[in-house]
């Protein structure tokens, strides 16, 4: 397992979130996707041992691949639905503290594939917790779903952790299932343990450098621009809480350090989100890309038989800024900024380690 140097001088982390996680033996699930190996990235700066579990890359330009974790971390390559597989992988890693990203996480490939996104989303995530379980060196564990586990009624005001769970679409379904899953097993088996605590965590349009996902906006206008062609949108007035991936790992690590100290009190679910004040139109953030990058244009292209997406999708949280202490750092307009500009820097030649660990430490820095 390596746990390489970065090139910067100065230290990407605060002091506080490092003595937290220095030393510690960490799992995170999914560290090959986008959110996931960003994380992973963060913690072996802060000094952790980290043990990643996920399928191969699903793109030859992925995150992963582009920082090559693998030489900072233990690397393992296996599928979530494989219950001997997690088993094994907590046996020999012997987690501490377990973040588990590991997901199906796009909604138009559940409405393709709706079998896997169930299989991956839910099984999976009983895999895992059958494995929590069955381990006695756990003592913190971040349960990741989605936004889109909440019921949407198109409010105007953000979903709060207790409001109703719910989904029309295949994706959406799963999270919420996977939210239940998660709430048995907190309360059946995890609240029993007073050396253990588990919350489960939420969050929203997360966008940042590295992500190549098919259909997701800032990927889509990174590949128009690049290749001189419009940025096609399919519905440019809906609103998004865009964030950048950081703002909510933040709130992850902060979370996963306090489950150390006083699991009982931390335990259950929390929203991680931007002010609802921040957000901005689909159009908006392509108006955005596009003036950051320097040339481009828009075309609306509405498709036949296109699938069911909402308008309107808002988190509450209140309770992350009241009872964690947590809160955005940087707004809508700044995620997307730094989230097209990681692309620019990246096609202009520079490294990518250096880009993500750059934006870690400016935002680091910015929360002091």
């Amino acid at each position: 397992m390596g746990n390489g140097k970065s090139s910067l001088e100065k230290p990407v982390v605060n002091s506080q979130l490092r003595e937290h996680f220095e030393g510690r033996r960490v799992l995170v699930t999914g560290h090959t996707g986008f959110k996931g190996s960003w994380l992973s990235l963060w913690l072996s700066e802060l000094g952790a041992e980290v043990t990643g579990f996920a399928l191969p890359p699903e793109y030859s330009n992925s995150h992963f691949q582009l920082l090559d974790l693998e030489r900072r971390i233990n690397h393992v390559e296996g599928d979530l639905r494989d219950e001997n597989l997690v088993q094994g992988v907590f046996r020999s890693a012997r987690p501490e503290v377990v973040f588990h990203l590991a997901a199906q996480a796009l909604v138009r490939r559940s409405y393709q594939d709706p079998k896997s996104t169930f299989d991956i989303n839910v099984s999976g995530s009983v895999n895992l917790l059958e494995a929590v379980c069955n381990s006695s060196d756990v003592r913190s564990v971040i349960f990741v779903t989605s936004d889109k586990c909440y019921s949407n009624k198109e409010w105007i005001w953000g979903y709060r952790e207790n409001d109703e769970l719910g989904g029309d679409d295949p994706y959406s379904a799963s999270k919420a299932a996977a939210e239940m899953v998660f709430f048995a097993y907190y309360q059946s088996f995890f609240k029993v343990r007073p050396d253990l605590g588990a919350a489960s965590v939420r969050a929203g349009n997360v966008i940042g450098g590295g992500d190549w996902a098919a259909d997701r906006i800032v990927p889509d206008c990174v590949r128009a621009l690049d290749a001189g062609t419009p940025i096609k949108l399919r519905n440019p007035e809906a609103t998004r809480p865009w964030q950048h991936v950081l703002d909510p790992l933040h709130g992850y690590l902060r979370l996963a350090a306090n489950l150390l100290e006083m699991p009982s009190k931390f335990g259950g679910a929390w929203n991680f989100g931007p002010d609802l004040k921040t957000g901005r139109t689909v159009k908006q953030l392509a108006e955005i890309a596009i003036s950051i990058w320097g040339h481009g244009q828009i075309i609306t292209q509405h498709a036949e038989n296109e699938p069911f997406e909402h308008r309107l999708l808002q988190l509450n949280i209140d309770k992350s800024r009241l009872n964690l202490g947590w809160q955005p750092c940087w707004s809508s307009d700044q995620a997307i900024l730094e989230a097209i500009s990681w692309y620019k820097r990246f096609r202009s030649g520079e490294i990518p380690e250096e880009i993500s660990l750059s934006q870690i430490l400016a935002f680091m820095e910015q929360i002091k």
